[in-house]
């Protein structure tokens, strides 16, 4: 049963890009950047903005500087069809974020469409 279990988990972690849970970790636009669509919906404590690449790297490079993370936890993913996601916690100086961060496959590569970064109380 625990192949199996692994079996699956790692299907998942093929198509959310290992990159992105560490660019999270780090709290780096730059190289987050490198999974972004060409289109990005960006959803940051309510404020949503529909934007291209290079302005969605711009706002969370503020994000990430107003916030300095410490840490980032995958809390869930999946896949469906041609899409896939992670949500997890991202830890910073200003207390813990839920990030839920949205895929779709793109000439067999899973580009980020959606991120949205929500204050938890924990």
């Amino acid at each position: 049963m625990a192949g199996l279990v692994f079996a699956v988990t790692s299907l998942f972690a093929q198509d959310i890009p290992v990159g992105v849970v560490v660019a999270f970790k780090k709290g780096n636009s730059q190289e987050l950047n490198r999974y972004l669509g060409e289109k990005v919906n960006l959803v940051i404590q309510n404020r949503s903005e529909s934007v291209d690449r290079q302005a969605a790297e711009g706002t969370l490079a503020a994000f990430f500087s107003s916030n300095k993370v410490s840490g980032f936890n995958v809390n869930h993913e999946g896949k469906r069809d041609e899409s896939s996601f992670i949500i997890g916690t991202l830890t910073t100086a200003n207390g813990n974020f839920r990030i839920n961060c949205f895929f779709r496959r793109v000439q067999n590569k899973y580009l980020i469409n959606q991120i949205r970064i929500d204050k938890t109380n924990e």
